[in-house]
């Protein structure tokens, strides 16, 4: 390869337009299911983020087997905005260190957001999903080993509050993945003390983790946590109106994601529908649409 010749962000030639940035884009979902996964999704990579980048979106790609990290960086080579995360199943090297930094080098450097590191979302505890969910691949038939950030005592891992220290360090945003309520407050008192920059938590109101607007008024009160709202918690009827409602008002720093992309559930474009309707009922202003669609997701996830 000559000196003059251009490159990418992890070192391989650019085949296409750059993306629109994120700051420049109407809204960010920081959470959104594509294939291969450990489930059958409705779109690949690139399907979903063209989809995005017709509605003039980004679009944080997530799977449960592992890192969305190099599909990403493919995605932003074909100029579509997409960003990536890893989930650190037990299948995808758990709690390693050298896992997260490999992501990070497969993401590149191009997009100038973080790589969202979600912490086990397979922990072996009860709860029967509502979705209707097809196992993407034979040896996924009897799911994956289950993983958890608590040990038997109810403390954190040794293996997690090393993993933390190392994010310190690296352009990453920890999510509490589906950890349980216990878990969570451990979570934001590791990272207060360690002095993390960037924990999110993940669609708190899911029933494995079991936090109310209520409740996060409390717990994510520190300035380096960010609450994430799904719509697919309402949307399964796991978390009532007026909780949705109150996270949406109430909260500082919060980031308002999908969690779509199951062929149960509605598509993109109708999601968005869904949600200026949503908007509506909850009688949020535009500035508070915006902040929680765009200027907080943008802020968290910004080097």
């Amino acid at each position: 390869m000559s000196s003059a010749e251009p490159t990418g962000a992890a070192g391989t030639a650019g085949s296409g337009p750059a993306p629109l940035p994120a700051r420049e884009s109407r809204f960010i979902d920081v959470h959104y299911h594509v294939g291969p996964d450990a489930y059958l999704r409705r779109h690949t990579a690139t399907t979903a983020g063209a989809l995005y980048a017709e509605h003039r979106g980004w679009v944080v790609l997530k799977n449960h087997l592992g890192s969305t990290a190099a599909q990403a960086w493919e995605a932003r080579q074909q100029g579509l905005p997409v960003s990536g995360s890893i989930v650190l199943n037990r299948l995808a090297g758990g709690f390693d260190p050298r896992a997260v930094e490999q992501a990070v080098i497969q993401h590149g450097d191009d997009s100038g957001l973080r790589l969202i590191v979600h912490l086990p979302t397979v922990t072996g505890r009860t709860h029967r999903s509502r979705l209707a969910r097809t196992p993407s691949h034979p040896l996924l038939g009897d799911g994956q080993p289950p993983l958890t950030v608590a040990d038997e005592s109810g403390a954190l891992r040794p293996e997690v509050t090393e993993l933390l220290r190392a994010a310190r360090n690296l352009p990453v945003v920890i999510s509490t993945g589906h950890a349980d309520g216990h878990e969570v407050r451990l979570l934001v008192d590791e990272v207060v003390r360690l002095d993390v920059p960037r924990l999110m938590l993940n669609q708190p109101a899911n029933p494995m983790t079991g936090l109310s607007c209520k409740d996060l008024v409390e717990v994510a009160a520190a300035e380096q946590v960010w609450t994430e709202q799904t719509a697919l918690t309402r949307l399964l009827g796991y978390q009532d109106w007026a909780d949705f409602a109150d996270v949406l008002s109430l909260l500082p720093r919060v980031v308002y994601s999908s969690d779509l992309g199951q062929p149960s559930q509605m598509d993109i474009t109708d999601w968005l529908t869904w949600n200026q309707n949503s908007y509506s009922e909850a009688g949020l202003a535009p500035e508070r649409v915006i902040d929680i669609t765009h200027t907080g997701p943008l802020k968290m996830l910004s080097l």
